[in-house]
């Protein structure tokens, strides 16, 4: 009996410490996509349904089916847990694509690449509001606020530029680099979006009205007062962030025979086109690079077919995963996949230019 006592609170304790483990998984979850999204549309922001309720900013997430990006408005959010804040997703220029960061719960805000999303997230940090003594105290300044039903207030005036940017790094991206404590609030114990925050979000994916080949970066749900609630008291935009410009399609991460998709796989991406045999008149020398060139091609098969057969044997083991974590799984092999390609289009390139000055000198 005492044995059998002693297994189960062994077991207790082990549940206890896995389910207190932080949780970064969903937060490190990219989207690599060609082009960037639209600028942020401007709206105004629907009254706070309730006290404990944070506001999360609207973005825009990507759809690799349609090939498009689309809207999910912002909402007001239970919060999860007393003390935990929302850092919202965001867009960054990353080796020649734009990959996407998924937002988190966390004690703090960390960094969400300094795209200012308005209402109290401006960049950096939030200012929204705070938690004080188990309660959320809302800031009037910059928040919506029915001063009849919430008490729990006060007014801080806080100083901001208008930008509707909503990307960092790369063409006409914004500048902003992380603070110190950004990167530590990082490294805080956190998880991801909310069983009502992923149900918003497929009701955003789903609905055409959100694309924006559709709305032109001008959404007709802009915000909501609550997850999922897209009719009724839903808040239309009031005007684009910046003129829609519908993205040139293609580049050196679509791929051709797929319709101009991204590949997702490895066995889904285009068959390296090999330059022709070089003859440079130096037999030797252009010997020695062909076979360089066969040396580097052969590694990189060989790299395609093991990072192939590692995504598929997590295909297995998610079988019976909930649609959400299949998606992430989706994802996170997208990013995989398109990190590997861009890194063997720069070992050919970086032979190429190695080749280069001995064709000169022939």
């Amino acid at each position: 009996m005492r044995k059998h006592l002693f297994a189960v609170l062994c077991a207790c304790m082990l549940a206890l410490v896995v389910l207190g483990a932080p949780s970064q998984s969903t937060a490190q979850v990219r989207i690599s996509v060609a082009f960037g999204p639209p600028a942020l549309p401007v709206y105004e922001q629907p009254i706070c349904p309730g006290d404990g309720y944070i506001w999360t900013p609207g973005y825009w997430a990507w759809d690799d089916v349609d090939q498009d990006y689309y809207w999910v408005p912002g909402t007001w959010v239970l919060a999860p847990e007393v003390g935990y804040l929302w850092t919202p997703p965001w867009w960054g220029w990353e080796g020649g694509v734009y990959l996407f960061h998924a937002g988190w719960w966390g004690p703090h805000v960390g960094w969400y690449g300094g795209i200012n999303y308005g209402f109290g997230y401006f960049g950096a940090g939030f200012v929204g509001g705070r938690w004080d003594g188990g309660r959320f105290f809302y800031n009037r300044e910059v928040t919506n606020i029915n001063v009849v039903n919430i008490h729990n207030l006060y007014n801080e005036h806080i100083e901001y530029r208008d930008n509707h940017v909503s990307y960092n790094g790369g063409p006409g991206g914004l500048e902003a680099r992380p603070r110190p404590e950004d990167e530590r609030y990082d490294h805080e114990r956190h998880f991801g979006p909310v069983a009502a925050q992923e149900h918003h979000i497929q009701e955003a994916r789903g609905n055409r009205e959100l694309r924006a080949s559709v709305n032109q970066g001008r959404p007709s749900i802009a915000a909501t007062a609550r997850p999922g609630e897209f009719r009724g008291n839903a808040v239309p935009a009031r005007e684009a962030g910046a003129p829609y410009r519908a993205p040139e399609r293609g580049g050196n991460m679509a791929r051709p025979e797929n319709g101009g998709r991204p590949a997702v796989h490895p066995n889904e991406l285009p068959k390296y086109e090999r330059p022709a045999p070089p003859n440079t008149g130096n037999a030797s020398r252009d010997r020695k690079y062909q076979q360089q060139q066969e040396k580097m091609y052969a590694k990189q098969d060989q790299q395609r077919q093991q990072l192939q057969q590692r995504q598929e044997q997590e295909h297995q083991r998610m079988q019976r995963a909930p649609e959400p974590q299949r998606q992430q799984m989706e994802q996170h092999h997208q990013q995989q996949t398109q990190q590997l390609q861009q890194r063997h289009q720069q070992e050919q390139q970086h032979l190429q230019q190695r080749q280069a000055p001995s064709e000169r000198r022939k």
